[in-house]
């Protein structure tokens, strides 16, 4: 299935916009495009000969990728490149990022081993000055990716499609890039906005030492609105007076760090910020509520897997990315749960600028539970503690371990992303363990944030939310608690567009509807019944499943083409507009 961006993609060059907004350099090179592939038994012998071309940044699954294979869960994919660095590299230090590699790597240049990353939804990177010679150079990567035959982080991937599991991402999937930097450089930049205390808190990380000094100076457009400096970090930034961000006004400022050591300029990165509260506070009758910016705020929310029918977990192009969140912003919508998914960090840089608060999900691993445990217990409030690991299968140290590493990685990736207002580490006990103590942990590392702790069930009352879901049966408040009350899956109502749907036969949904006016009637009577009167209750936030199908799934409000919309899109609005007015006035 194609979509209407899939014949835009060039092979030879996709994909070549700036893969990190939140910490912009100017001397950098894109190296995605056509690269050599094989497939092998060894993660440390480097192939002589290879089977053909495949076009990163696309898993080979993928059929954009140009070869559209399945691997065994042992097999080995290797890549090579061969790559030649600009004259304005000369003299600099080079690193080497990857977006995205899914799952476990080993990457070398010139026939060296440069080292390996485990996880395959967090950036990475290498300083590979030391293994370049002059002319052409060439990087190989070797990756090995078990899906589901193994316990890692992989979310809805699947080596068998069925329902609402997908077609596996192995290999690379996100942009492959070079950077030059001076030997004394920034390495790391974090933005906490404070709208009560009129200031950014700043942390900026650099490989100096010693005797340098770090510059600041915020633009609001091209006016300059502060300078601020400080002999090794600049702590604070103050911002005296300041327009908010707000999906309805997404304000947002420009930051440039300038690097000083002894005296001479070194290094200049770009970032932006947006002021901006997120909190959950008691409105005037005592209900705990979710607030933006110290006001009461409802939250109306999409389930977005980021699925694509041509690339899979990675967008055509960045034109794909920017609709699907202006399109549901047209709709009313001001907030997408994007699950069990971790995108490229301009996703987020789209949201910042579009205005789209962003719920995000970490990647569940493990075995699944199983459907009696996460299908039925659930719904006869059956009280389970998940510190029983072998129940979840979370039952070796190391599986506990490597998830929190993850988690804490994607966290200090998307720290600046201006959107993002809630993690949710855990969903419907999907390798569910010690959630109350690891929503501890997230508020400790972030607390600027609101943490969902266990999304849809198995809650152990931690975290900021009472986070439900429902599905068919209908939903209902809750024994209410501290915490505020939000709807974090609903509705799944599903709907098959001939010639739009993967497989017909196979379609899956939750409850199924003829055409566009009997699914949008039971949508609108859905939100009339049941959503819009449960607000003056304590309802905070909404979350409809979903964006668009996906593979098999066609519970979509959008085919997975996203050529139809298939709900009447003034019935939409008009729903939307009236649950966002009951508190926001």
């Amino acid at each position: 299935m194609k979509t209407r961006w899939t014949d835009m993609v060039d092979k030879d060059a996709p994909l070549q916009e700036y893969p990190r907004p939140q910490m912009k350099r100017n001397i950098w090179s894109n190296l995605n495009g056509q690269f050599d592939y094989a497939i092998s038994d060894s993660m440390e012998e480097i192939p002589t000969e290879y089977e053909g071309k495949i076009t990163v940044p696309f898993a080979i699954e993928a059929p954009l990728s140009g070869v559209e294979k399945r691997l065994n869960p042992m097999d080995i994919l290797w890549y090579r490149k061969s790559f030649y660095l600009p004259e304005e590299y000369n003299s600099k230090h080079v690193i080497l990022h990857f977006g995205a590699v899914d799952w476990e790597c080993r990457v070398y240049i010139n026939g060296q081993f440069v080292g390996g990353h485990t996880g395959g939804y967090c950036p990475f990177s290498f300083d590979i000055t030391e293994y370049l010679v002059e002319g052409e150079n060439v990087l190989n990567v070797s990756v090995f990716d078990p899906t589901d035959a193994g316990w890692q982080q992989r979310g809805k991937q699947a080596i068998k499609q069925v329902g609402f599991w997908y077609t596996p991402t192995t290999g690379i999937w996100q942009t492959v890039w070079l950077e030059a930097v001076d030997e004394k450089h920034i390495t790391s930049v974090k933005l906490t906005p404070d709208i009560d205390e009129y200031c950014v808190h700043v942390d900026v990380e650099t490989t100096a030492e010693s005797d340098y000094e770090i510059v600041a100076t915020v633009f609001d457009d091209e006016d300059e609105v502060v300078f601020s400096s400080g002999i090794g970090c600049v702590d604070v930034i103050p911002m005296k007076r300041f327009k908010l961000w707000s999906p309805e006004k997404p304000n947002l400022y420009n930051v440039m760090f300038e690097l000083y050591h002894n005296g001479l300029l070194v290094d200049t990165v770009v970032s932006y910020f947006g002021m901006r509260k997120y909190s959950v506070e008691k409105d005037e009758n005592g209900i705990p509520r979710l607030f933006l910016n110290n006001k009461p705020y409802f939250q109306i929310g999409l389930l977005d897997q980021g699925y694509w029918p041509d690339g899979v977990m990675t967008a055509p192009t960045d034109d794909a990315m920017i609709f699907d969140i202006k399109v549901m912003k047209s709709l009313g919508f001001n907030m997408l749960r994007k699950h069990i998914k971790v995108e490229p960090l301009r996703w987020y840089y789209h949201c910042d600028k579009i205005g789209m608060i962003v719920w995000q999900d970490m990647v569940s691993g493990a075995k699944h539970p199983g459907n009696f445990l996460v299908g039925v217990v659930p719904f006869f409030q059956m009280s389970v503690k998940d510190d029983a690991y072998s129940l979840f299968h979370r039952d070796e140290q190391e599986w506990r371990d490597q998830f929190e590493d993850e988690l804490e990685q994607m966290m200090s990736t998307l720290h600046n992303c201006v959107s993002i207002g809630c993690w949710v580490p855990f969903n419907e006990g999907w390798g569910q363990f010690d959630a109350k103590r690891i929503a501890e942990k997230v508020k400790a590392i972030d607390p600027s944030r609101i943490v969902d702790h266990a999304s849809g069930w198995f809650d152990q009352k931690g975290g900021d939310l009472r986070s439900m879901h429902r599905y068919v049966v209908p939903v209902t408040k809750g024994k209410p608690d501290d915490r505020a009350f939000v709807l974090s899956e609903f509705g799944g109502y599903s709907r098959i567009v001939a010639d739009h749907t993967m497989d017909e036969n196979k379609a899956f949904g939750y409850l199924m509807y003829k055409n566009k006016k009997s699914l949008t009637k039971a949508y609108e009577k859905l939100f009339n019944k049941q959503i819009i009167p449960l607000v003056s209750k304590g309802l905070s936030a909404v979350v409809y499943t979903q964006l668009s199908d996906v593979e098999n799934e066609t519970n979509g409000i959008m085919t997975y083409d996203r050529d139809i919309m298939k709900l009447d899109k003034e019935t939409i609005i008009k729903l939307n507009k009236r649950l966002f007015s009951i508190l926001v006035r």
